[in-house]
């Protein structure tokens, strides 16, 4: 729990993932979404918070192990940040299927 309390402090973007995973959550509550889209939304969310998480401690390593400006230090730091997009891009490409149908139908009847 430590890492998550230290990045949750330290990291704008994962204090970002934490009010878009509640967002999301939310909105699956009103919309009453069944289990199966619950499932999906659960995974990714998991997913972006692991690679934010991982991202955060490569980037500390980084720092330890190389303080000074270094190329490979930067391209490890770019490689994990990557991971993070990816993953939220992920995310987002999922919330719109699973949230999209039933928001739509909701404002849109």
């Amino acid at each position: 729990m430590n890492g998550i309390v230290y990045a949750l402090r330290t990291e704008p973007h994962m204090r970002m993932h934490l009010a878009a995973t509640a967002i999301v959550f939310a909105l699956a509550g009103v919309l009453e979404l069944p289990r199966g889209d619950w499932l999906w939304l659960l995974a990714v969310s998991g997913v972006v918070w692991i690679a934010e998480l991982v991202n955060t401690a490569i980037e500390r390593a980084v720092d330890l192990a190389s303080p000074e400006r270094s190329e490979l230090a930067k391209a490890a730091k770019d490689a994990a940040a990557g991971a993070v997009l990816v993953s939220a891009a992920l995310a987002a490409i999922v919330g719109l299927l699973v949230l999209g149908p039933p928001l739509w139908e909701r404002l849109f009847p």
